[in-house]
C-alpha cells in the first residue's frame, strides 16, 4: 500500500515510523487555507482514499469507508454515550471515486466522538441486497468499538455498535519478535479472561490483559516459548445471553466477531478512551521481552450477524451479497455452523481479511495466527473448494507476513476436511486433528492403534512428508474445545447439560476413558491412573515431532467437570483453579520437566542428521528392537530418534510406551561403542529418578511410558542394575 500518491495533491506527508510500525500524516498549514464544503455546518474537503478507516490527523478526522452497491453513504456522528446524533453528514457526490468515499472533517475532537453510517441502495432480498438506511452501521475498519467495555452487562447501544477513533502512540521501544522456528516452539492455548479470572489466581487484575501480563514469570517457568489467545478480536458475550437453571450463559469463548480491527474493551482493565488496545500492545510488548511468541485466533469464516435471524450491524448493511456467501435464492450457506460464511475469496472480502492481518502484525506485533475452521477460507464464491485459494496463497507470499506462523484449523462445519491435503505454499500449518485422535485411542488401550500411534510420534509422516516439511504438523491432544487433559481419563461421555441444550451439543466422539469410575471418585487406585494417564500423554506430546500444544490448565490438572463444549461458561467451569496449581504440584513439574526435556533434545524436533552410525534417524520397534510394522493386536511401541548434536555429539531419544494393562519386557536397540542407555523419564511415577542401564533390557509397567537417551558408557554406568521389576497388573 502506497497512499502517498493520494497525498500529493495536498502537500501532505505520510511516513511510516519504523520504531512505532505506524504510518505518520503530516499536513501542512496551508491546506486549512484550501477551499473547504460546508456539509451540516462542518468544514469538510475530500480525504485520503487509500486509508480506511477513521484517521485522526492535525485538525481533524479521516473517514474512509467502501461500498460497491451503495448509492449515498452519511456519516454520523455521536457524542461519547448519547443515543442520539448530534451530527449527519452525507458525504458529497464528489467524494467518492470509484466505491469508495473519503471525507476530512476538520474541527472534531476524538476524545468525546462516537460514529457510524448510514448506508442508502436498493433492497431486493432474493439477490442478498438488503440496503437499510435507517439503521447505523459499524465501520468494518473501525479500531475500537464503543459502548460495550464492561463485561456481562448489556452493550447501551444494543447491537446497533459505533466506533471510535483511536491514537496509535504506543511506546514499543526496542521490543523485537522472537522468531521462533516452527518447531522449537511449544504452544499454549488460553483464554484471555479464565485464565485469570478464576479463584487463586492471584492477580490485581482478573479476567483482563493486565491480569495475564501479571502471570508472564509464571509461563516463563513452566517454559512454553508461545501463546494462542484465543479470540480477543471485539466480540459481544451479551449476544446469545441466556439464564438456565439460575446460571447465567454468555458467548464466552468469543467466536463469533463484531470488528475484526479492534481489540476486545471488555479485556481492559480499565477504560482506553481514544487509545483502546494500548493494554493489549503492553502484554505483547512484555511477552516478547521474555521470548515469548503471541499467536491470535482468528474468525473470519464467519460474524456475529448470523442468518436472516441475526441482527444486522455492519457487513450486511454494507454489501451483503458481497460479504457472505449467499444461495441462489439469497439465504446464507452455513459451512460455518454460525448462521453465515463469509465470501472469502471474492475480491473485496479477501482485501480486507489482507488489511486486517497486516494491521495486526504491524500496529501489534502479533507472530502469528490461527485461523478457525479454516477450510472456509479456501472455498470459492458458490461454496465449493478451491484448489490454490487466492487468499490463502495470499497470505502465504505477503511480505508483510513474510515472518508470521500460519496455522490452519484444516476442516470446517460444512464437512470439509484438509488435514495433511490443506493448501500450504511451504507456509501453512495445520491443527493435526489426526494426532489428536490417534493418541486418543493410542493412549486408551484400543486395539489397531498402534501404528497410528507411532506415525504420529515420528511427526506424522504419512500425512506430511510428500510437502518435504517438518514442521507442518501442530500436534495436540486437548484444546479449548473438548475434554481437559484430566477429563479425558475421568469421562467417557460429555457431561454438557449446564449449556441448556438437553446435552446435544459437544462431540460425541470424545476418544476417552474414565480409568473405571464416570467423574470425581475417592478411589486412590483410580485418582492414581488417571494422573499416571495425564503424565502419558504429556510425554508422548513433548517428545513428539512436530509442534506441541496444550490447553493452559493442562499442567496441572484443570478440570471443567466433563464439559467438552464449555463456550458459553462464564464461571469455573472454564476458569482455571489456581487451586489445582498447589494440589497437584507434582504433575506440574513433571510437565515442566517434559518441556525442559524436549527444550534439550534437538532430535525430538528436527532431524539433525542422517542418524548415527547405523541407527537411522527414525525407527520403530516393539517389544523386540526394529520392528517396521504393529500388528492389530500391538499395545507397545517404540519410536527411536538419532542424530549428531553440534561437536558431532550423538543425540539419540527412544520412547517405549507401553498401552497395555500388563508389564512387559524387552530389549532396546543396541548403541555405537561407547554409548549406555539412561532412563531419563518414567511416568509410572512424578517424580523422576535417572539411571543408567547395564545392558539394552528393560522392563516397563502398564499404562507406562518410559524415554530412554543415549549417554556415554562409564565404569559407574556399566555397573549391574539391580532395580527390581516385580509383575504387575493394572486396570
Amino acid at each position: 500500500m502506497d497512499p502517498q500518491s493520494d497525498l500529493n495533491s495536498y502537500g501532505a506527508a505520510l511516513e511510516r515510523d519504523a520504531s512505532q510500525g505506524v504510518y505518520r500524516l503530516t499536513l501542512p498549514r496551508s491546506i486549512h487555507l484550501v477551499p473547504m464544503d460546508v456539509v451540516s455546518g462542518f468544514s469538510v474537503r475530500p480525504g485520503f482514499y487509500e486509508i480506511n478507516g477513521a484517521t485522526a490527523i492535525p485538525g481533524g478526522v479521516n473517514f474512509t469507508v467502501y461500498s460497491h452497491g451503495a448509492t449515498a453513504i452519511d456519516l454520523v456522528l455521536f457524542h461519547r454515550g448519547d443515543k442520539e446524533p448530534y451530527a449527519v453528514i452525507p458525504f458529497p457526490p464528489r467524494y467518492r471515486i470509484g466505491n469508495v468515499y473519503s471525507m476530512i472533517v476538520f474541527r472534531l475532537s476524538i476524545e468525546n466522538l462516537e460514529y457510524a453510517y448510514r448506508v442508502y441502495g436498493p433492497s431486493d432480498p432474493k439477490k442478498g441486497i438488503i440496503f437499510n438506511p435507517h439503521l447505523y452501521l459499524l465501520d468494518p475498519y473501525a479500531k475500537a468499538v464503543a459502548g460495550q467495555n464492561q463485561w456481562g452487562k448489556r452493550a447501551i447501544y444494543g447491537s446497533q455498535y459505533r466506533a471510535r477513533v483511536v491514537r496509535d502512540d504506543f511506546e514499543w521501544g526496542n521490543t523485537a519478535n522472537p522468531l521462533i522456528p516452527m518447531e522449537d516452539l511449544i504452544i499454549y492455548e488460553l483464554h484471555v479472561r479464565g485464565f485469570t479470572r478464576g479463584p487463586g489466581s492471584g492477580v490485581a487484575h482478573p479476567g483482563t490483559f493486565d491480569g495475564l501480563k501479571e502471570k508472564i514469570p509464571y509461563l516463563k517457568h513452566l517454559g512454553v516459548n508461545a501463546v494462542e489467545l484465543m479470540p480477543i478480536f471485539e466480540f459481544d458475550e451479551m449476544l446469545d445471553y441466556r439464564e438456565y437453571e439460575g446460571r447465567q450463559l454468555y458467548n464466552y469463548w468469543g467466536y463469533s466477531t463484531v470488528s475484526f480491527f479492534s481489540p476486545n474493551t471488555s479485556y481492559a482493565s480499565g477504560s482506553e478512551y481514544n487509545r483502546e488496545g494500548n493494554e493489549l500492545k503492553s502484554l505483547i510488548r512484555a511477552l516478547k521481552e521474555q521470548g515469548i511468541e503471541v499467536f491470535l485466533d482468528v474468525v473470519f469464516n464467519h460474524t456475529a450477524e448470523g442468518d436472516e435471524r441475526g441482527p444486522f450491524f455492519s457487513f450486511k448493511g454494507f454489501d451483503n451479497n458481497i460479504y457472505y456467501l449467499l444461495s441462489p435464492d439469497g439465504r446464507y450457506y452455513n459451512f460455518s455452523g454460525c448462521g453465515n460464511t463469509m465470501n472469502c475469496n471474492h475480491p473485496i472480502v479477501h482485501q480486507m481479511i489482507m488489511d486486517c492481518l497486516r494491521y495486526w502484525v504491524v500496529a501489534y506485533r502479533v507472530d502469528g495466527f490461527r485461523f478457525d475452521l479454516a477450510s472456509i477460507l479456501g472455498r470459492n464464491e458458490d461454496g465449493s473448494p478451491m484448489s490454490k485459494p487466492p487468499l490463502l496463497q495470499a497470505m502465504a507470499f505477503d511480505p508483510i507476513l513474510a515472518d508470521v506462523k500460519l496455522i490452519a484449523e484444516a476442516w470446517d462445519a460444512g464437512g470439509l476436511y484438509q488435514v495433511g491435503t490443506f493448501p500450504d505454499w511451504n507456509r501453512w500449518a495445520e491443527w493435526n486433528g489426526l494426532y489428536r485422535d490417534d493418541m486418543r485411542r493410542y493412549l486408551k488401550g484400543d486395539e489397531g492403534s498402534a501404528q497410528s500411534a507411532a506415525l504420529r510420534i515420528a511427526g506424522s509422516r504419512d500425512i506430511y512428508a510428500v510437502r518435504g516439511r517438518e514442521n507442518a504438523s501442530v500436534n495436540f491432544i486437548t484444546c479449548h474445545d473438548g475434554f481437559t487433559l484430566w477429563d479425558l481419563f475421568s469421562y467417557n461421555y460429555k457431561h454438557n447439560e449446564l449449556n441448556g441444550w438437553n446435552n446435544t451439543d459437544g462431540s460425541n466422539d470424545n476418544f476417552s476413558w474414565n480409568c473405571g469410575a464416570e467423574g470425581e471418585t475417592r478411589d486412590p487406585a483410580i485418582n492414581a491412573l488417571r494422573q499416571r494417564m495425564a503424565r502419558n500423554a504429556a510425554a508422548l506430546l513433548l517428545c513428539s515431532r512436530g509442534t506441541p500444544m496444550f490447553l493452559a490448565g493442562d499442567e496441572f490438572l484443570n478440570t471443567q467437570f466433563g464439559n467438552n463444549n464449555a463456550y458459553c461458561q462464564d464461571n469455573i467451569t472454564s476458569w482455571l483453579d489456581w487451586g489445582m496449581l498447589k494440589t497437584n504440584r507434582a504433575h506440574f513439574e513433571f510437565f515442566r520437566s517434559m518441556i525442559a526435556f524436549r527444550k534439550a533434545h534437538g532430535i525430538l524436533r528436527r532431524n539433525l542428521s542422517d542418524g548415527v552410525g547405523d541407527l537411522p534417524d527414525t525407527s520403530f520397534h516393539g517389544i523386540s528392537p526394529w520392528k517396521s510394522r504393529f500388528e492389530h493386536c500391538d499395545h507397545y511401541v517404540g519410536v527411536m530418534f538419532a542424530g549428531q548434536k553440534h561437536k558431532q555429539q550423538p543425540d539419540i531419544v527412544y520412547i517405549a510406551s507401553n498401552a497395555f494393562w500388563r508389564e512387559l519386557r524387552g530389549a532396546l536397540p543396541e548403541l555405537p561403542e561407547g554409548l549406555a542407555w539412561q532412563l531419563a523419564v518414567d511416568t509410572w511415577q512424578a517424580e523422576q529418578f535417572p539411571r543408567v542401564l547395564s545392558d539394552s533390557t528393560f522392563a516397563i509397567r502398564p499404562r507406562t511410558v518410559q524415554v530412554y537417551t543415549a549417554v556415554p558408557r562409564t565404569e559407574w554406568s556399566a555397573a549391574p542394575d539391580t532395580d527390581d521389576f516385580s509383575p504387575h497388573v493394572a486396570l
